[in-house]
């Protein structure tokens, strides 16, 4: 069945708001989820930006909400698929105005105002045969449009049109207009973090919140080479990203790092760590550290990984490039004594650092006779 192009109306307690929606958060969402509990996880949606334009100018037809008529609680009902934002402000509107507001500004709204007669009895629907039949346009609108959903709520998006809808990579890719690499890389988080879900210890509200962090450490091959996960592969195999009892055990303790437990916060603080976090994961020396302490620090692991070397370098070549500069001038100020200061700390420190290489200090020493 195609999309109805007539636009329906209908009262507002005719009309559910979706219990299923990704927006609520997977741990969150469920058909048995009753509607109150959904308006309330939906408080913190912005809903009083909506109210405004209601009461105004009532609701338009041109943005009439997406339905779906299925059964919701054992019985048939009309479930809003687009636009629960709307009708969940209408409810809160409606409470409002009836004595019953969500808080404070909820009652500051309705005090200098009131809604046109119809706006809860003739709110305007178009009517879809099934969910499928909106799947390009949510997906488009919401994943990479001008609605973005949170990166946790995209990655459950694109596994259930793999999952669901048995779609490659690449028809996802067509469907949401992104690139199969992303659609690839969202839905190996998600499972990942599905399997996170079976490891004792882990919060699933944590990985959820921080899954930019999860979804951005795939791209590491120290991630990739710790966890034994193939970024390239098909959806079937992609179902069960980290395979085997001892793999499973590192995703546990990966996970504790990158989201910290109960007793423990992570050692991964920030998305812009995740690069040096990926580094630390190619060395041997550091995993081995993470592994046997309690409480491990990032800086430390990062310096046993060799990660601070470029960094290590380059300020021994900026205080090569100063010496030469001064070296210029130096001999216009022999005699004065800040100048010998400088000369001798720089001295001191100059032999402190070739004492770590002895070759390197005999060679300038023999040159140097």
């Amino acid at each position: 069945m195609a999309i109805d192009p007539t636009i329906h109306y209908a009262e507002l307690d005719e009309l559910s708001v979706d219990p299923t929606n990704p927006r609520l958060g997977r741990s969150n969402a469920g058909r048995n989820v009753t509607q109150a509990r959904v308006l309330e996880l939906m408080m913190d949606w912005n809903l009083e930006e909506l109210v405004v334009s209601f009461l105004e100018s009532g609701f338009w037809p041109h943005e009439a909400l997406l339905v779906v008529e299925e059964k919701l609680y054992g019985k048939p009902a009309l479930v809003v698929v687009e636009g629960n934002r709307r009708l969940a402000a209408l409810r809160y509107l409606r409470d409002a105005l009836g004595g019953h507001p969500a808080s404070k500004k909820w009652e500051e709204i309705v005090k200098t105002q009131h809604p046109p007669a119809t706006l809860f009895e003739e709110i305007p629907y178009i009517k879809l045969g099934s969910r499928s039949e909106i799947q390009a346009f949510l997906g488009f609108r919401h994943v990479t449009g001008i609605m973005e959903w949170r990166p946790a709520e995209k990655a459950e998006y694109i596994a259930k049109l793999i999952e669901e809808s048995h779609m490659t990579y690449e028809q996802v890719m067509r469907k949401i207009g992104s690139k199969t690499s992303v659609v690839r890389q969202h839905y190996i988080a998600y499972r990942l973090l599905l399997q996170m879900e079976d490891q004792e210890g882990i919060s699933l509200e944590k990985v959820e919140r921080k899954f930019s962090v999860l979804y951005l450490s795939l791209r590491t091959a120290g991630v990739q080479e710790y966890l034994h996960i193939d970024m390239k592969a098909d959806p079937k195999k992609a179902k069960h990203p980290v395979r085997g009892i001892h793999n499973l055990k590192r995703l546990a303790r990966f996970a504790q790092w990158l989201f910290g437990d109960q007793k423990t916060a992570p050692i991964v603080k920030e998305s812009r760590q995740v690069d040096s976090f990926g580094i630390i994961l190619e060395s041997k020396k550091a995993i081995e550290y993470l592994e046997r302490s309690e409480r491990p620090s990032f800086d430390t692991a990062f310096r046993l990984a060799g990660g601070d070397e470029p960094e290590t370098i380059r300020l021994i070549e900026t205080a090569a490039d100063d010496i030469e500069a001064a070296l210029s001038r130096v001999h216009l100020h022999a005699k004065s004594k800040k100048v010998q200061f400088a000369v001798e700390r720089l001295g001191t420190d100059a032999m402190q650092l070739l004492g770590i290489f002895p070759e390197i200090k005999e060679r300038i020493f023999e040159e140097a006779r």
